[in-house]
C-alpha cells in the first residue's frame, strides 16, 4: 500500500470538491481548480474527508495511487492558501520589474528580456527579488523555472537568476589553479 495514497486528505471549511467522470473539481475561496481522474484509482467523499484508493494491485494502478493524492491534496492548498516561488536576481546592473502581466528583465543581455505571465499567476518585484503567486502549484513551479532559464546563476561570481532558497556552488577560478 502506498504510504501517501492510504492518507485521507482533510476538506477545510469552505471547499467543495466534486468527483466527475473525468476530472475532480476543487471551488474555495481563492478560485477553482481541477485535476484529472485515472481509471485505476477510486475517490470516495466521507464526513469531510477525501479517501483515495485503487481498484486492482497492478503495476500502473500502484503508481498512479500516491500520485492522484498528491495532485488532489495540491489542489485544496491551492484553493485555501496558494502557492508561491521567490527568484533572486544577482549582479551588478541586473534588476527585474514587472510591469501589467509581464516581467522585465534586465539580465547582462544587450536588450531587456520580457516574460508573459500566464493566466491565473501574479508577481510581485521587490528590488532583487521576484515572486510568482497562484494556485496551481505545476503551473508556478513551471514558470518560475523558465524565469530562471533566462539566465541561470554562474559559477564562477554567482551571477545569474536563483532560488531565493538554492546554493550555488562557487568555483575559485584562476586564481585557485596555484
Amino acid at each position: 500500500m502506498s504510504r501517501i495514497g492510504k492518507n485521507p486528505i482533510d476538506i477545510p471549511a469552505g471547499v467543495e470538491v466534486s468527483v466527475g467522470a473525468s476530472e475532480i473539481q476543487v471551488k474555495g475561496p481563492k478560485g477553482t481548480l481541477q485535476t484529472p481522474v485515472h481509471p485505476t484509482v477510486e475517490y470516495k467523499i466521507e464526513d469531510g474527508k477525501v479517501y483515495v484508493s485503487r481498484t486492482d494491485d497492478s503495476r500502473q494502478a500502484r503508481g498512479q495511487h500516491g500520485l492522484r493524492r498528491t495532485l488532489l491534496a495540491n489542489c485544496i492548498d491551492g484553493v485555501t492558501k496558494g502557492f508561491s516561488k521567490a527568484l533572486e536576481v544577482i549582479g551588478v546592473g541586473y534588476k527585474v520589474s514587472v510591469q501589467g502581466k509581464k516581467i522585465v528583465l534586465n539580465v547582462g543581455f544587450s536588450h531587456p528580456v520580457e516574460f508573459d505571465l500566464p493566466a491565473g499567476l501574479e508577481a510581485k518585484a521587490e528590488g532583487s527579488k521576484l515572486t510568482i503567486e497562484g494556485l496551481d502549484k505545476q503551473l508556478v513551479g513551471e514558470v518560475a523555472a523558465q524565469i530562471r532559464r533566462v539566465r541561470p546563476p554562474e559559477p564562477y561570481k554567482g551571477k545569474g537568476i536563483k532560488y531565493t532558497d538554492e546554493y550555488i556552488r562557487r568555483k575559485a577560478g584562476k586564481s585557485g589553479a596555484k
